[in-house]
């Protein structure tokens, strides 16, 4: 999963070597926190959001079959 976000993530920014994705888990759910470069984090959210909720739609969709919550962050 964690690969999954960056290969999403990568292209949208300019800086995509500052493109970092730390997991926290726990029994019943699974944080993913992105972080990336602050110049670029415009890019990841996009216009009222809507980068950032396409992003985790398909993570969100992509870990129905972990039987937890996940959650995905995008940190400043």
């Amino acid at each position: 999963m964690k690969d999954l976000i960056e290969t999403i993530v990568k292209p949208l920014v300019n800086h995509p070597e500052q493109v970092h994705v730390d997991v926290l888990e726990d029994d019943q759910r699974i944080t993913y926190q992105l972080s990336v470069h602050q110049t670029d984090m415009g890019k990841v959210i996009g216009k009222q959001g809507r980068v950032a909720k396409a992003i985790r739609t398909v993570v969100y969709a992509a870990g129905t079959s972990q039987h937890k919550k996940i959650f995905l962050e995008i940190k400043e």
